[in-house]
């Protein structure tokens, strides 16, 4: 630990926090604001510290930012007394969250290997891609140079993987006041790959500018839309094609659209490399997702699978409001468009919304389209991407199945 980090007797420094944030602590939640905390004590960016609530009660160790509004991560209830013992805390999780996807994990070389706070290493994202694996730094601590190498030898030696890169997230560097830095190889050479889950194959590049390949948290209900697949379906924001790829080994004909050329351009690609085994080829259809479901639905179009899997309306819960009117508008087009025994699969990716709001809004949108509308299944993200209980953001992800009579 650097200099500002430790107390005189050499133990990590004490954040003193009010009774608010202790008692969201004690209920298992690992995030502490910024207005919760009234004494910060000199800690430094990104240092360890101890936790200390009212009464000089101390509830744990945690990571500490000077620029986020999470200002602290707790990392357990118990003191970290050293940076030694922070490093071998931090082997030992990940070691954990591997041994769990070797459980959980069926169909695929790709998937989540440790997710943050549900793995109990908050701020830090490992993801596999086959060959290529990939570290996110999302806090101050995880960022100073002896930990971040820690992490890519822990990696090495757990998986035996020869090329780790580290991708970087400018606006989550510039939140964090950490300085600007290009994705680049910690290890290794290679930085792009072709991947599987479910039989089907995507491209992957770690080093271009977007996330690319599909949605690994997707990856247990793009298996679950396929089980409902037959005749015309449609896959609206179908990004590089994950749902849409599944349905073209089943359906007779899928269209899918997007509003990125340039991730259609790799849906394309992704679909050459599954061609032969899709039944039809795939139409691609560049458009707004709002716009095409509005044309659609007048000119009476009709389907009897659609996939509606937009991005996060609402990052926060102040937009949650525009957010359910945007999602209530695509779910009440679609119902419309859905033929007799149709299937919807309708999916939010916002923590913000919860599963009794998504679906009261899928209630009123079919209740507004005069559809009688059955919940078939509902699902979550997948399980490389675990709920921890106690911290509700975690449970971002919502798929529910629903068939319209």
């Amino acid at each position: 630990m650097g200099p500002g980090c430790l107390m005189a007797n050499g133990s990590p420094q004490k954040v003193i926090i009010n009774e608010r944030a202790a008692a969201r602590l004690r209920g298992g939640h690992v995030w502490v604001y910024a207005s919760d905390v009234l004494n910060e004590a000199g800690a430094q960016p990104g240092a360890l510290v101890q936790v200390v609530g009212p009464k000089s009660k101390v509830l744990g160790a945690a990571i500490y930012s000077s620029a986020s509004q999470l200002r602290l991560r707790l990392l357990r209830h118990e003191l970290i007394s050293s940076e030694e013992e922070l490093l071998r805390l931090v082997q030992r999780r990940l070691a954990e969250a591997f041994d769990y996807r070797k459980k959980i994990v069926q169909d695929s070389d790709a998937y989540r290997l440790l997710f943050s706070e549900a793995d109990r290493l908050p701020g830090l994202i490992v993801d596999r891609y086959n060959d290529v694996y990939t570290v996110q730094v999302l806090t101050q601590a995880w960022d100073r140079p002896e930990r971040r190498q820690a992490i890519i030898t822990a990696i090495r030696e757990l998986t035996d993987a020869e090329h780790i890169v580290e991708r970087a997230d400018q606006r989550i560097r510039e939140l964090e006041q950490l300085p600007a830095m290009e994705s680049g190889l910690a290890h290794g050479e290679k930085h792009s790959t072709i991947f599987t889950m479910n039989g089907v194959k995507f491209h992957y590049d770690a080093l271009s500018g977007q996330k690319t390949g599909a949605f690994l948290d997707q990856r247990e209900n793009y298996r679950v839309a396929a089980r409902y697949a037959h005749g015309e379906a449609l896959d609206v924001c179908t990004y590089q094609g994950g749902f849409a790829l599944h349905l073209a080994r089943i359906c007779e004909r899928v269209t899918a659209l997007d509003i990125s050329r340039e991730m259609l351009v790799v849906a394309e690609q992704n679909e050459k490399l599954n061609a032969a085994a899709n039944r039809q080829e795939i139409e691609w259809i560049e458009a707004n997702a709002f716009d095409l479901l509005k044309d659609y639905a007048a000119a009476g179009r009709q389907y009897d699978v659609i996939v509606l899997d937009p991005p996060a309306f609402a990052k926060s819960k102040k937009h949650l409001d525009s957010a359910m009117r945007g999602y209530k508008e695509l779910n009440l087009r679609a119902i419309k468009m859905l033929k007799p025994g149709g299937v919807l699969v309708s999916c939010t990716c916002s923590s913000a919304v919860s599963e009794e709001d998504f679906l009261a809004m899928l209630t009123e949108a079919a209740q507004d389209a005069h559809r009688s509308v059955r919940l078939v299944e509902k699902h979550t993200q997948a399980k490389d991407h675990p709920i921890l209980l106690g911290v509700p953001e975690t449970y971002y992800l919502k798929c529910f199945v629903l068939a319209a009579a």
